[in-house]
Parts: C-alpha cells; sequence; structure tokens
C-alpha cells in the first residue's frame, strides 16, 4: 500500500504549524512538523513523496537560505512559501528559485489545497524522472570502459570507420562493441542511445 504524501511543515509560529498540520491530516495526508530551518536541516525528510510549506522569515535559518540549501543537496520536494509579511522581492527570488508558489497568510482552504496537489503532482514527476535516470545510469555502468568511449563516439555521430581510427582498432572490432553497447542498453535504434546520452549529460561535456 503506497504511503500518503507528507507534507514537512517549517513555522516557527506554533499554532499556524498545529493548524496546517490538522488541516492536512483531515484531508489524509501525513505532516511532519519543524520549529526552523535548524530543525529541519538536523531531521531531513525521509524518500516519500512530499512537498514542503516553509516560512519565508523565520529566527536562524531563513526561509530562502534554506531553499538555496536545499538545491545544492539536490531536493527534489517542491517548496511552497507562506508568508505573514507580502514581501514582493522574496516572493520573487523565490519563484524563480524554483518554489513552487508563494501564499500569504492566511491562506484560503481552497488555495493551500489547489497548490499542494500541483506540487505534489510535481513531485511525482519529478520522482519518475530521477527513476528513470537512476535506470539510465544502472545500464551505462555496465559498459566496459571501451564500450563506454565507443558509446560516446557512437552518440556524437562517429562512423564506425571513424572511431576504429580513433580508438587505433579495426572496423569489425567496432562493430563489435556498438552491438554489445546495444545490448546493455536495453537499446533498438542509435536514437535511443543518444537519448540516454543526452539524459546522462555526455552530449554536453
Amino acid at each position: 500500500m503506497t504511503a500518503a504524501p507528507t507534507i514537512h511543515i517549517v513555522d516557527d509560529d506554533a499554532s499556524f504549524r498545529t493548524s496546517m498540520s490538522r488541516l492536512l491530516r483531515a484531508s489524509g495526508y501525513q505532516t511532519t512538523l519543524y520549529e526552523s530551518g535548524d530543525a529541519f536541516l538536523k531531521q531531513p525528510p525521509d524518500d516519500n513523496a512530499g512537498c514542503i510549506l516553509l516560512d519565508l522569515q523565520m529566527s536562524g535559518v531563513q526561509g530562502l537560505e534554506l531553499q538555496e540549501h536545499l538545491a545544492r543537496i539536490g531536493n527534489i520536494l517542491p517548496i511552497i512559501f507562506l508568508t505573514a509579511h507580502g514581501d514582493i522581492r522574496g516572493s520573487v527570488q523565490a519563484i524563480k528559485a524554483g518554489a513552487e508558489d508563494f501564499l500569504p497568510k492566511p491562506v484560503s482552504r481552497e488555495a493551500l489545497f489547489e497548490c499542494v496537489d500541483r506540487a505534489l503532482a510535481r513531485n511525482v514527476e519529478q520522482r519518475q524522472q530521477q527513476d528513470r535516470l537512476s535506470a539510465m545510469r544502472s545500464l551505462a555502468a555496465r559498459l566496459t570502459p571501451r564500450e563506454a568511449e565507443v558509446f560516446s563516439l557512437v552518440v556524437r555521430g562517429k562512423l564506425n570507420k571513424q572511431i576504429a581510427h580513433e580508438l587505433g582498432t579495426s572496423v569489425r572490432t567496432i562493430k563489435a562493441h556498438r552491438q554489445a553497447v546495444m545490448e546493455k542498453l536495453d537499446v533498438k535504434s542509435i536514437a535511443e542511445a543518444v537519448s540516454i546520452a543526452e539524459r546522462l549529460g555526455m552530449l554536453a561535456e
């Protein structure tokens, strides 16, 4: 059975944390409460689906600082900022840095749930993309060093003859390596192999 998404509420207002938690739990979500950004960093989220409701201005680590830190460590939980301070500059900065939304306090139930639902949908999509990327990395890791070299050159459009010359081997050997690459990557066409290379960032090198 799939666990309900977890909404991580990071806010230094205890009454707000409690009221948000009750509202979300009544609708079937799990919640985890943090009294500050520092508390969130000390008890990072598990791997469950979810999102973060983050206060903009708190004691200690501020909301934007926490957002920046989470971006650096590869967090994929969407962030929804909530604030009682109508900070336009802060909201623009948060959205530019990838926040899902920026809502003022008090927020209506409808606006909150609309935003949470959208954030959770994006999290599902990001988790699926992450899983696909992990699967591609696992497939690429099966290649031998020489097969990886051939793969890198094939996806850049090099012909067998060109690859053989560059690697100092025969065309026949390159053909064998290409076949092994296709089988290990579980692809049927060069286009599929190129797609994997793009997703793994190989073509940007």
